[in-house]
């Protein structure tokens, strides 16, 4: 799992930048689910949905926050049934160290967490430097700034990272059956590979950002000040240099990874490959997450397994799958590959059957994010892959897109009054998706529009109080 890899940075892809040699093996020979989704794409909530099967709405978190998560999670209910579990890297669940079944952590959330014990700074001081020399490059968690690590390669995140999980298997019970969740931090800034990735992509050609006809109406255009800012000129050569490192961040940990897979049991280990959310990286003039536009909405999602086990399970491999899925849909897929019943109160659905060629349920994703910032509002959003749609309570304001013919959405149809009877099914379901929530979404059976963004988390209290986020982070966390 990697932290705001966007659909698009895999190797082998048309558009692609970046090379990633063996995630590229391991799409081509496995099976690829071109239009998966993160209907929360912001850190904390899309790791919540990953780890209970649950709807940001239902495990109850719907942007940054930092209360537990009080379900069953993917490793505790592997864990109850015989595996073996570990974690290599971020978790972001809350409170940290918490261990949400996993009997064994090498655990950091960052190259510099809150917490004064995480075990990758641990490890620096281990080898006489301090810990806040994973930061000594100076740059910021969530800004466009980039440049090289300035430590030697071992002492990078992702190197401990992959280092972490190998000693894991070397150190398993090789009589049971494991889960290792390998997470990494990047390519979520700070943007800092190691020389060699970073001035490789420095030097490549990098086509244009997509600017979309509707970009002017979006409020609070920013020329890159301050450094966190979330809007930025895409023609900058700071975002050439945040580029850069993100790629370069991206080929680091698919190398990586490839070391960890030459020390996996290969006849009888199957391997997922996901990522939280996406990165915008300039695309209409945004970096970072929480929008429902595709550099941050749309995540890598890729499965591999043995062929031996593919033909047991009915599994067609070397296969492209196009049915909308999410990230709510790996705990069942998880639990359906091991033989252990899913909970009842699952939002997911297993990914078992599409991978055997056999019809699927699900119509569209909805997604959510409480607050996007510089625009006042939160927004929602519903795709099948195809066509997406977006609202903006706080705005009153909606987006349609054919992501078929407009894979880069540069052209918004709502703003074309012909396109009524289009957006008209979506607005719909869309309706029916908000009704009765207590955010007040729907009024009269019409989407309302709201006053600003909306609570970050679905506690009795906030919702109650129809309280107003906008001008504090209440227990948010400066991450993701």
């Amino acid at each position: 799992m990697t932290d705001e890899q966007r659909f698009d940075a895999l190797g082998g892809l048309p558009g692609s930048v970046v090379d990633t040699p063996y995630l590229t093996e391991l799409r081509t020979q496995g099976v690829f689910f071109r239009k998966a989704y993160s209907a929360c794409p912001v850190c904390i909530p899309a790791r919540r949905t990953l780890m209970s099967g649950k709807t940001p709405y239902h495990h109850g978190v719907m942007m940054n926050y930092t209360s537990p998560l009080e379900c069953p999670t993917l490793p505790e209910l592997l864990q109850k049934n015989g595996y073996q579990t570990h974690l290599s890297g971020k978790l972001h669940l809350f409170p940290e160290r918490k261990r949400y079944g996993f009997e064994s952590a090498d655990w950091a959330d960052s190259c510099h967490s809150s917490s004064p014990d995480n075990d990758y700074d641990r490890f620096l001081r281990e080898h006489g430097l301090f810990e806040d020399q994973g930061l000594g490059h100076g740059l910021s968690f969530n800004g466009y700034a980039a440049r090289p690590f300035h430590l030697e390669e071992r002492f990078h995140y992702s190197t401990w990272c992959a280092d972490t999980a190998l000693r894991f298997l070397e150190r398993r019970d090789p009589t049971a059956p494991f889960f290792l969740n390998l997470s990494f931090f990047q390519p979520h800034a700070p943007c800092s590979p190691p020389a060699y990735y970073f001035n490789k992509y420095l030097n490549a050609p990098m086509p244009p950002s997509p600017m979309g006809d509707w970009v002017e109406d979006l409020p609070d255009l920013q020329n890159g000040l301050p450094v966190n800012a979330w809007r930025v000129d895409p023609e900058s050569r700071p975002l050439r240099e945040y580029k850069a490192g993100y790629y370069g961040c991206v080929e680091q940990i698919d190398h990586q990874i490839g070391r960890v897979l030459y020390h996996l049991p290969k006849e009888n280990t199957i391997i997922l490959f996901l990522s939280d959310h996406g990165e915008m990286l300039g695309d209409h003039g945004w970096i970072r997450k929480r929008s429902a536009y595709e550099g941050s909405a749309h995540v890598p999602l890729l499965l591999w397994m043995p062929r031996k086990l593919a033909a047991e399970y009915g599994v067609r491999l070397n296969a492209q799958i196009d049915a909308p899925v999410e990230l709510m849909d790996i705990l069942p897929t998880v639990l359906d590959l091991a033989g252990i019943p899913v909970p009842q109160d699952v939002d997911g659905l297993s990914l078992l059957p599409l991978m055997r060629g056999e019809s699927w349920a699900r119509e569209y994703i909805h997604g959510e994010c409480a607050r996007l910032e510089t625009i006042g509002s939160g927004m929602q959003y519903l795709t099948d892959g195809r066509e997406k749609y977006i609202w903006y309570p706080g705005l009153g304001k909606e987006q349609l897109f054919d992501l078929g013919a407009d894979p880069r959405e540069e052209h918004d149809l709502a703003k074309d009054p012909a396109a009524e009877e289009r957006i008209r099914p979506w607005r719909e379901r869309l309706i029916r998706e908000l009704a009765g929530r207590p955010e007040g979404f729907v009024k009269e059976g019409k989407l309302a529009r709201l006053e600003g963004p909306t609570p970050y988390c679905r506690s009795e209290e906030l919702m109650a109080a129809g309280k107003n986020l906008a001008d504090a982070d209440h227990g948010s966390t400066s991450l993701g």
